[in-house]
C-alpha cells in the first residue's frame, strides 16, 4: 500500500513518517521537493505516484513560535484544495484536523462531533479547519481526525506545555504555566498507532475526535513531571483560576476501534522524560528562560 504523507518534517508528521515507513511504502516529500501551494506541482506528483492513501498533516503554523503566522487561512485552504481536486489520482485521504474546529474561544467540555457548527471559529487556524470540515461533509473517501492536545518527541519544547515542563525539570528550572486548564492530551506514540486503522478500514463517519478517555489539568501534569524527575521544583502559575476547558468526547472513536488502549499518562510522560534526558545536549536551555 502506497502512502503519501504531507507535513513530514513537522512534529506529528515526523513521528508518523518513522512509524508508517515500517508498514507501508511511504512518500513524504519535503517542501523543496513538492510545494503544496503549487496546484500544477501537486497534480503532477499525484499523477506519477497515485497513492492509495494521503495523510494530510501539513499546516501553516500559527503558534507563538511561528516564524511567519500570516496567511494561515489562505495557505491551509490552498494546500487542501490543491490535493482534493485530484481525487481521481488517489484512493482516500486522512485529514489531520483540530479541536479548534469547534472554536477555542469558547469552553469545550467533552464536545461530541455533532457539536460542530455550533460556532464558527474566530481565529484563522480554526476557521480554516472549519471550512475544510464543511467541505469534507460533502465528499466521500475523506476522514477528518480532530486532534485536541498531543505531545511527544520532536514537538517545540519552547512552547508546548508537557515537553516544556520536562525540559525545565531536566535543567532544574521552575515549571511555569500562564493559567491552569483542563486538557485532552494524546501521546504521539498512541496517535501513530491509531492511523493504520483509518488507512486500512472504511470509516463509518467522516470525522472523529482523537481524544483520550480522561482529561487532565495542566497543574496535575506539572506535578507528575516533578514526581518523575525526583526533584523539588516550584510550579509557577501566572494567573489564578481555571482557563476554558479544551476536551472532546471520544465515543465515536471508541466505537470504531474497539480494542485500543491509551497509554497511562504516567508511562507516557516517563517515556518522554527519558527521551529528553538522553538528548539533553540538543536542548537549547536559553529558549526555556522566557515564557511565550
Amino acid at each position: 500500500m502506497k502512502i503519501f504523507l504531507t507535513g513530514g518534517s513537522g512534529f506529528i508528521g515526523r513521528n508518523l513518517a518513522e512509524y508508517l515507513k515500517q508498514k507501508y511504502e511511504l512518500f513524504a516529500p519535503g517542501h523543496k521537493e513538492l510545494e503544496l501551494l503549487d496546484g500544477n506541482a501537486v497534480r503532477s506528483y499525484l499523477q506519477v505516484h497515485k497513492p492509495d492513501v494521503i495523510i494530510h498533516s501539513a499546516v501553516r503554523p500559527g503558534n507563538r513560535n511561528a516564524k511567519d503566522p500570516s496567511r494561515q487561512l489562505y495557505n491551509n485552504l490552498r494546500m487542501f484544495f490543491n490535493i482534493i481536486r485530484n481525487r481521481g489520482y488517489f484512493g482516500k485521504m486522512v485529514f489531520l484536523s483540530s479541536g479548534a474546529v469547534y472554536d477555542v474561544s469558547k469552553p469545550l467540555v467533552k464536545v461530541s462531533e455533532d457539536f460542530f457548527d455550533t460556532y464558527v471559529p474566530e481565529d484563522e487556524h480554526g476557521f480554516s479547519k472549519y471550512i475544510i470540515a464543511k467541505q469534507i461533509e460533502k465528499l466521500e473517501n475523506i476522514v477528518e481526525l480532530r486532534i485536541f492536545g498531543i505531545f511527544g518527541k520532536y514537538e517545540d519544547y519552547a512552547i508546548r506545555f508537557i515537553s516544556n515542563a520536562i525540559c525545565k525539570a531536566i535543567f532544574d528550572l521552575p515549571i511555569t504555566a500562564k493559567q491552569n486548564r483542563k486538557f485532552d492530551y494524546v501521546y504521539i506514540e498512541d496517535f501513530v498507532r491509531i492511523i493504520p486503522h483509518f488507512i486500512e478500514n472504511e470509516a463509518k463517519y467522516n470525522c472523529y475526535n482523537i481524544t483520550p478517555d480522561a482529561s487532565v489539568e495542566l497543574y496535575k501534569l506539572a506535578e507528575k513531571v516533578i514526581e518523575i524527575s525526583g526533584k523539588k521544583l516550584p510550579i509557577k502559575v501566572a494567573k489564578e483560576g481555571m482557563c476554558y476547558e479544551y476536551s472532546g468526547d471520544n465515543a465515536r472513536l471508541r466505537s470504531q476501534i474497539l480494542d485500543f488502549n491509551f497509554s497511562p499518562m504516567e508511562k507516557s510522560i516517563g517515556g518522554l522524560y527519558s527521551w529528553y534526558s538522553e538528548n539533553k545536549a540538543a536542548i537549547n536551555r536559553e529558549s526555556l528562560l522566557s515564557d511565550k
